[in-house]
């Protein structure tokens, strides 16, 4: 009877010593996990620390440390911020700061946008552009040297000589074309954009109304000085009228002293006959 209840004796004592450890390693893990940790977190956070934030976050979030003094606090965000790029791994989606030159970055041998200073070529950030590339303080990246072009010439203009096309027979005619890009900092710069050259032409004569600009200039002075000699005159005969009117005072001055001068002579010598 003893020898049939040894098996079962085996059985319960195996049986107990499981589920004593079964609670002994329960009692280990909720001793390894902080006492302020929660299940009910708030913000994208699976579980969080009352003095660490976020600790690990819902799926498809990434994790972040964010700096708050001298404390890091774990935050959840739906994408990451500037300055950083994201990596999803099979237990963690988390956010890695870029490079030091870097302001934005695809990941971190890749950057996007380089900081003050630097310039972006290829994913990198460069503190001067490779040779053959200049840098666009504009858009802060390395760009490929433009140089002038320039169109092609116009037809030579007809031969002219100061304005005219007519009474001459050497004269100049010019020819232009445009600029159809304008040159990088570093580009080759433009070429004359118009040429003279002499010419020469059977003279003709030229008609009324083929004087040219100067021609008119020309003839409006000969004009004006016409005018001006003209008023001259006029000047000369108030000037001469104004001299007979005074002569004709002086006259009748004189006169008038003569006048005078005979009635006293008159008066002197009818007294003398009275006597």
């Amino acid at each position: 009877m003893r020898l049939r209840l040894l098996p079962w004796f085996f059985i319960i004592l195996n049986f107990a010593e499981y589920l004593g450890g079964q609670h002994a390693s329960r009692g280990r893990r909720q001793r390894r996990m902080h006492p302020s940790v929660s299940q009910g977190c708030q913000g994208g956070c699976a579980t969080c620390s009352d003095y660490n934030g976020c600790l690990s976050c819902k799926p498809r979030l990434f994790f972040v440390l964010e700096r708050i003094g001298m404390k890091q606090i774990g935050v959840c965000l739906s994408s990451c911020p500037s300055g950083y790029y994201g990596t999803r791994y099979p237990d963690i989606n988390k956010c890695t700061k870029c490079k030091a030159d870097c302001d934005t970055c695809f990941n971190k041998n890749f950057c996007t946008k380089c900081k003050s200073g630097f310039y972006l070529h290829l994913g990198k950030c460069l503190d001067n552009c490779p040779e053959g590339l200049e840098a666009s303080n504009h858009t802060m990246e390395c760009i490929s040297i433009v140089h002038c072009e320039a169109g092609e010439w116009s037809p030579w203009s007809p031969c002219t000589k100061k304005g005219k096309t007519c009474g001459f027979k050497r004269g100049t005619e010019t020819r232009v074309r445009d600029i159809i890009q304008h040159p990088s900092a570093k580009g080759n710069l433009c070429p004359p954009t118009s040429e003279t050259r002499k010419c020469t032409v059977q003279r003709k004569k030229c008609q009324k109304g083929e004087r040219g600009k100067k021609g008119r200039e020309r003839k409006r002075k000969k004009l004006n000085k016409e005018e001006s000699k003209e008023a001259v005159p006029d000047n000369k005969g108030l000037e001469s009228s104004r001299d007979t009117l005074e002569q004709r005072e002086n006259k009748d001055k004189q006169q008038q002293k003569k006048r005078k001068v005979q009635d006293k002579q008159q008066k002197s010598v009818s007294v003398s006959t009275v006597h």
